[in-house]
């Protein structure tokens, strides 16, 4: 990731409800979860859950995959892997070795 998305997926998460909406589909993953599940787990009015996924979207940290007649949300674990590694990647003053295992635990698949 670069400075460019780092800045969209922060700005996008720099928000309450959109905070609370990534933070549950990232202990829902890997499966995700519909909107109205995550409506009535987070108790969201429907308009204001689409708002809130139409920017994480674009910010490229949720995905929505249709099945029938309900959208599926799931975290993009990679993209906050790699927002996450964008970060820290000139951490500890020049010695990233001591970061090292931060970058581990960041890069375990769920």
């Amino acid at each position: 990731m670069n400075k460019r998305h780092t800045l969209e997926a922060m700005s996008a998460l720099a928000h309450e409800g959109r905070l609370d909406v990534f933070r549950l589909l990232v202990r829902a993953a890997p499966l995700g979860m519909n909107a109205g599940d995550i409506a009535a787990a987070l108790d969201v009015r429907a308009n204001t859950l689409s708002a809130n996924l139409t920017i994480l979207s674009n910010a490229g940290l949720v995905q929505g995959e249709r099945e029938g007649r309900n959208i599926r949300y799931r975290a993009d674990m990679d993209a906050m892997r790699g927002m996450l590694a964008f970060l820290l990647e000139d951490c500890c003053g020049g010695s990233p070795e001591l970061c090292q295992p931060v970058l581990d635990e960041i890069a375990c698949r769920c």
